[in-house]
This record gives structure tokens, sequence and C-alpha cells, in this order.
């Protein structure tokens, strides 16, 4: 066991919504039981840190908006660990999951979801599972947690349940991808078994899929239905640009739903080019946008079509429906992170990047250092960017 000492580093410090990130020296305590000090080698930008920021996050609302270290996608370098760590040691490397997987509680325990509870009350506050945070500034003020991982800083303390050991020659800057958007729509696809398909909604060989909202996790969930077998795959987004990435990762289609004809619309669009005229067999939105999950559940099958809401809404958001569309035999459900169980099946997502069925570093459009942050927010939102992978 190696317990260390406080640690002064870099970290970039989110202070207000809507406001640059604060690059600043300030301080990491060492890991209390059950915690693990990781040096972050390679970070990757999320559509969710940018959610978090504008304040319309329900847990980070800009009405209670305190100093915050985002970042949820990273891989590192173990440097310290707290008492009671036997499953983790000190070199180690390790991919940060926003997820925990404990492998005792009640949801661990039950293979159809992957929401372990074991630090998530304590982690949607910003603090550790003991109520305290383990950053602070160089005056001695709280910095607090984001998404039990704070990896926009060269140093983060996490839950060891917030953690997955992985080979160390894996390439780190394609492991951070698999902290979040890659492996959330990788996994919603359930190729070959994992994440959704404990749920059930494995995407099945020779099945219709439709796609709204082509970013990280759009596109990896066309290459997860490649990877499964289906047939038909449609790509349906605003920006026509990003028709050629949409094809490179699996796309059989690509549809932008505001250059139809007039009369037509993205529902009916899409249910004309199911083969039975019934509609899409699987749906996913990727938007977080409340109108677009009702198209995607409209425009899936009747009988037996499923639509998963992957997007994440504003606070206060709602969706709604006629009961007749589900009382004809639509699923509607959402998914968390793939419904991937980090610490026992990240492996298997490792594999299929080492055989070639899901390209990480397509994904990575984008390289920067890692003070130049603020301007990769700019790159996130610029319609050309998957990811930016930073060096620290």
């Amino acid at each position: 066991m190696s317990e260390g000492k406080p640690i002064e580093c870099t970290a970039a410090v989110a202070y207000a919504p809507n406001k640059p990130l604060t690059i600043e020296k300030i301080i990491v305590e060492a890991p209390k039981t059950d915690e693990i000090r990781v040096k972050i080698l390679k970070s990757a930008l999320c559509h969710t840190d940018a959610f978090t920021l504008s304040g319309e996050d329900n847990e980070w609302p800009a009405s209670d908006f305190k100093p915050v270290i985002l970042g949820h996608e990273a891989a590192g370098i173990i440097e310290s660990v707290g008492p009671e760590v036997t499953d983790l040691a000190v070199g180690d490397h390790v991919i940060l999951l926003y997820t925990a997987e404990c492998g005792e509680c009640k949801f661990c325990l039950d293979d159809r979801t992957n929401l372990c509870i074991k630090v998530r009350s304590t982690q949607g506050k910003g603090v550790m599972p003991d109520g305290t945070t383990r950053f602070k500034t160089l005056k001695g003020e709280p910095i607090y947690h984001f998404m039990g991982c704070s990896t926009f800083s060269d140093y983060t303390v996490v839950s060891k349940h917030s953690a997955v050991k992985i080979d160390k020659d894996f390439d780190l800057e394609k492991a951070a991808l698999l902290g979040c958007g890659v492996a959330t729509g990788f996994g919603a696809a359930g190729y070959k078994g994992i994440g959704a398909a404990k749920k059930q909604n494995q995407i099945t060989e020779g099945s219709s899929v439709a796609v709204f909202g082509l970013g990280a996790v759009g596109c990896s969930v066309l290459e997860g239905a490649r990877a499964a077998g289906a047939k038909k795959i449609i790509a349906v987004d605003t920006n026509d640009k990003k028709e050629e990435w949409a094809r490179s990762f699996g796309a059989t289609d690509f549809v932008n739903p505001t250059k139809l004809p007039e009369g037509e619309d993205i529902v009916s669009k899409l249910v004309s080019m199911s083969d039975d005229g019934f509609g899409i067999d699987f749906t996913y939105d990727c938007t977080g946008n409340v109108n677009v999950m009702n198209n995607a559940l409209m425009a899936s099958a009747r009988g037996t079509g499923i639509s998963t809401v992957i997007g994440v809404a504003p606070a206060g958001a709602q969706i709604s429906v006629r009961p007749f569309y589900l009382i004809v035999g639509r699923t509607w459900t959402g998914i968390a992170f793939g419904n991937i169980k980090g610490k026992s099946e990240m492996n298997k997502l490792i594999e299929a990047s080492n055989q070639g069925v899901l390209s990480l570093e397509k994904y990575i459009t984008h390289k920067r250092e890692f003070k130049e942050i603020n301007t990769a927010f700019e790159d996130l939102h610029s319609g050309d960017c998957l990811r930016t992978v930073f060096d620290y």
C-alpha cells in the first residue's frame, strides 16, 4: 500500500456556468480508505462536460454552481492507493468509470443493469463517499468532484469502484475514449452479449436501425449496429457534413430531417424505409432533444420495435407520447453507459478494439495540449469534432 501525500498540480476549474475554465495550480489530497489517486495521461472532452458547464445539468444547475473539476473520459496510472484497496496497485493502468461497479450492491448483482449504487448518492453531490472533497485551491478552498472522476487535472482521486485495470500494452489514448461516449454507443448496440443485450434490446442480425444524432455516441451506435449484423442502418442528422462519418462507421443510409420533401416528416420517412412498412426495429436518440426522442419512438416498428433514449435532456425537460404508440407493442427504454458493467466488461470492449471491430482511433478527430482545453470546447461545438484528446 502507498498512501501518498498531498500533491500540487495543474487543473482546469469551472467556477461559473458558461465561462471559460480557469487553468491553475491546486492541491490534490492523498487517497483515503477505498480510494486511489491517479495520474491522468490522456483525457477526452465529452458533450456531457459542456452540458454541465452550460448550467442546464439537473445535478449541477446554474443556480447552485460550485467550483468543480469537470472531465470523465480518461486513462492514467495509479500513483498511490488508500487503505483497504487490494484489487488495484500503484503502477496499474486504469480507465476511470463514471458508472462505478462495486460488485456487491443490488444492481451490480443484477445482470440487467449497470447502475451501481455504492457511490452514486455522494457522486451526484460532487463529493467523495465520506462527504468531503480531495481537491482544494492553494488558498485552501474546496473544489468539487464531477461524475466521480474529475479528469481535467494532472491528478485525481476516485473510489476504487470507479476505475478498472487494463493491460499496460493497450494505448491509453484509445483507452480514454472507453470511459464514456464510445463505450456508451457501442454498448447500447449489445454486440456479442455485452451492455444493452442484458436488457433484452440487443440489435439482431438482419434488423433495421435508425440513429438520431451523429456525435461520438451516435457514431458508435452505428459501428455497434454494423458489428451486430444489422441490414439497414440509417443515420439521422441535420448536418450534411456528418454523412461521410456516418457511412464510415457503418450507416447504409443518411437522412437530413430538415431537407425532406414538403408534407413528409422524419417519422413517415423512416417508416417508409423499413422493409415491411411497419417501422424500424431499433431506434436510438443520441441528441438529448425530447422532440427527437418522441420521433424515434414513433418511427420504431409497431409490435416489436425498441426505442432507446441515450441523450441527456436539460433539467426540467419532459417527454410525452400518445399511449397508443406503446399499447401497440413498442418498447421505450433508456440506457446509461451502454448498460456496460465497467469492471467486468471493459476487457470485452478492448478485445473488440484489438480485433478491429471497434475503431477507436477514428473517433479522435482532434488532439490538443491540456492547456488548450477552452479551445477544445469550441471544437466540440464546431460540427466537425467527435473527440478531442488531451495530452497532459
